[in-house]
């Protein structure tokens, strides 16, 4: 196990984070790195836009589109709590139409664990058309057999976790994390931004793609008509460029899978309650966030992925040895990247948390290089 060495952290993290700025081309951006329930690094620098107008200060909110996966996780195990309901319980029985009636004995568990065989739906339909959404999600059999083989589902979890939650609690997901965990822990954090905070958020800014050699089969994959890939990103349509993630209604449409905005230092501090600092978020519900439930080839993604309960892990080579270290060297480590850059995690092996966001988006599958320069300096 690495241990976290505190002597130079702040140094450390703070060398990269300018580096990322003079070498690296960032435009506005923080970091925040907290261990044991206390706040080590907090830096914030440059710009919400290219004109300079307003500088990027810790108060600085930006979309983070996947790092929403992780509180949407937490949030939904809470919601299964309040129930009663067992994450090994059948899905079916809160929703028994969703994948034509097809989805069978699917535990909640599995389906948080992008097991559920609905990566996309058959038929292209809008985001902004929630009810579109879900009525596609009931009409489109399962790519695989629920359960068998595990595949990511961009976009559709959160359509899927949010319309359980609607059908369970009788409110959207977005509303139970901001009761039971942003309000509480005073995070500047939203899945659903309120009009009022709206002059707070950057603007984002589309990059370069970086296509790594591992990734390409991807790649080829999102070129071919059909694919899973490219059904799983494209049949659900809307607010996915840099120029749509930029309108204030993609902010506000409450999209547990992607439409979180907020700040590094409210990710950073999430992931402490996920550790159990700040006795919001409740032990059972952060031991199943950090339980490996799958791993192996992603039949959407085109390289080895691991899931927990919605979290993301390292996947493991068949010597047990990481494949990559998105979430640091150790094995315990979990959290969820975002498309573009931010990057957010927990590791329960020393009890640091991370967070990263920025506005100079970095396009690629997984994280690039200027989030794991800031992970590596963590425990250099």
């Amino acid at each position: 196990m690495k241990q976290i060495v505190r002597d130079g952290l702040a140094d450390r993290v703070r060398a990269v984070f300018e580096e990322n700025f003079a070498e690296r081309g960032e435009l506005g951006a923080s970091v925040s790195v907290w261990l044991e329930g206390e706040e080590l690094v907090s830096l914030s620098s440059g710009w919400c836009e290219r004109e300079q107008q307003r500088p990027w200060t810790e108060r600085s909110l930006a979309p983070v589109y996947s790092s929403t996966k992780g509180p949407a996780a937490a949030t939904f195990l809470m919601v299964l709590e309040e129930a009663g309901l067992s994450p090994d319980a059948w899905v079916r029985s809160v929703w028994p139409e969703l994948g034509a009636g097809r989805i069978g004995d699917l535990t909640f568990l599995e389906l948080l664990s992008h097991q559920a065989g609905l990566p996309g739906i058959a038929n292209q339909t809008s985001v902004a058309d929630r009810e579109a959404v879900v009525r596609g999600l009931e009409e489109t059999a399962p790519y695989w057999e629920p359960g068998e083989g595990h595949g990511y589902h961009a976009r559709t979890i959160g359509f899927c976790l949010d319309e359980l939650c609607q059908r369970i609690l009788g409110c959207r997901l977005g509303e139970c994390f901001q009761q039971w965990i942003g309000g509480p822990l005073e995070l500047d954090f939203w899945i659903g931004l309120p009009a009022e905070e709206n002059d707070r958020v950057a603007t984002l800014y589309p990059g370069r793609y970086l296509v790594r050699k591992e990734e390409k089969e991807f790649y080829q994959a999102m070129q071919t008509e059909g694919s899973l890939s490219r059904r799983a990103f494209t049949s659900l349509k809307g607010f996915q460029s840099a120029g749509e993630m930029n309108d204030p209604e993609a902010w506000a449409g409450g999209f547990p899978a992607f439409g979180g905005v907020g700040s590094a230092a409210a990710l950073a501090r999430f992931y402490q309650a996920v550790l159990g600092y700040g006795e919001v978020i409740p032990a059972s519900v952060g031991r199943l966030l950090g339980e490996r439930v799958v791993e192996g080839p992603d039949q959407v993604l085109r390289v080895a992925t691991s899931f927990a309960a919605g979290m993301m892990m390292d996947a493991r080579d068949d010597s047990g040895k990481k494949r990559r270290q998105l979430f640091g060297p150790n094995d315990e480590a979990f959290g969820h990247p975002g498309a573009g850059g931010s990057h957010a995690f927990c590791d329960p092996a020393t009890g640091v948390s991370f967070a990263y966001v920025m506005n100079q988006m970095e396009l690629g599958v997984l994280p690039g290089e200027r989030a794991l320069g800031l992970v590596k300096a963590i425990y250099a």
